[in-house]
């Protein structure tokens, strides 16, 4: 069902001015670290998007090419959009151990800093929307939507037109004073605000990222392969992981921060102070045999607010299973292993039997 227009009073420049000014101080107030602000014009990035489609990079995920031209073209999303207002909320979570010690652990899984926490969709459209109250309360009614990656939105070349950071070589937006550990938010509103200049990209020579992809998904600058992706391959995949990927996934049971970890921008980044996107269930150290014991019961309670809930568990089971064999040779690994060997699960039981494999090897060698 579409949308309807969004409609509201013609404001004076000089009012809109003002009120952009006061938008980027209630951001501020709401826990935005940056709001920005662009016109609609997608054009550029349209292209690029209709060129990674027709090669497949997209994998399974259909619905990026679902919204035809919805996903490029604000005002067809939402009719009478004139304006998106960008804002960026940092979650990289205060940790005594610097992540990059995590990736591939001997025993120890890694889950993606992002959903360490709260699930983000939660928190930032919450907030997107007080925002939208706070201007509706200063200016009255005004047309507006709030989209947290729940609708077609190009959110990443969105952010670089206002301003937020540049699209890096990895497709991350970065920000040369924050690095590229935040979430972004957009609403879409007919307030014709003023725009922001557009980020200026600063990689420069810098391949870092495409260095360090475990299963070489960078496929060229500013180019991601889906179909390599260990984020793709264990959140939106939901079938086996191929087989020639499951040894350079490591312990990486969800998701994967490689690219960011490496990037040398990121040491300008700030932990959040975002209660909301502290570490839960000790999910940032966790042993990989404590999260395969998990039965389904504990997995949704430990799970609950998560953004981790949406791949189900049964590929928590497979991602796990393929983290455990690429583990240290132990014999409570094994154990671990051998308790579902025959899962009711053909997906988990796969899995289970590349990993046993893998430690069978071990011992051969």
């Amino acid at each position: 069902m579409p949308l309807p227009p969004i409609q509201s009073p013609k404001q004076p420049a000089d009012d809109l001015t003002a009120l952009k000014g006061d938008i980027v101080r209630w951001g501020r107030e709401l826990g935005f670290q940056q709001i920005g602000v662009s016109d609609i014009d997608l054009a550029a990035a349209e292209s690029r998007l209709q060129s990674w489609l027709d090669e497949g990079c997209h994998g399974s995920m259909l619905y990026m090419g679902k919204h035809g031209t919805k996903r490029s073209r604000p005002e067809e999303l939402v009719p009478g959009t004139m304006r998106v207002i960008s804002a960026r909320m940092d979650y990289l979570p205060q940790e005594d151990e610097d992540p990059a010690q995590l990736l591939d652990h001997e025993s120890r899984a890694y889950v993606s800093r992002y959903a360490l926490g709260r699930d983000y969709h939660k928190v930032l459209r919450s907030r997107l929307q007080k925002l939208a109250s706070k201007i509706e309360s200063c200016i009255g009614e005004f047309g507006y939507r709030v989209f947290v990656d729940s609708a077609p939105v190009l959110e990443k070349p969105i952010a670089e037109k206002a301003g937020i950071g540049w699209i890096g070589k990895h497709t991350n937006i970065i920000n040369k004073d924050a690095g590229s550990w935040f979430f972004l938010g957009e609403l879409y509103t007919d307030l014709p605000l003023p725009i922001d200049e557009a980020a200026v990209g600063h990689c420069g020579t810098c391949q870092a990222c495409i260095d360090v992809c475990p299963t070489q998904a960078i496929v060229g600058p500013y180019k991601v392969d889906a179909r390599r992706c260990i984020s793709y391959l264990t959140i939106e995949n939901r079938g086996a992981i191929p087989v020639e990927f499951r040894k350079a996934i490591g312990n990486r049971i969800y998701g994967c921060d490689d690219c960011q970890i490496f990037c040398p921008w990121n040491k300008f980044a700030k932990p959040t102070a975002e209660d909301d996107f502290a570490p839960r269930h000790g999910l940032n150290s966790a042993e990989l045999t404590e999260l395969f014991a998990w039965n389904e019961a504990t997995w949704l309670a430990k799970t609950e607010g998560s953004a981790i809930r949406r791949i189900g568990y049964e590929s928590w089971l497979r991602n796990v299973a393929i983290g455990l064999g690429n583990s240290a040779t132990t014999p409570e690994i094994v154990t671990a292993l051998e308790a579902q060997r025959h899962s009711e699960s053909d997906i988990v039981a796969e899995h289970v039997a590349w990993a046993l494999a893998q430690h069978t090897m071990k011992n051969r060698e």
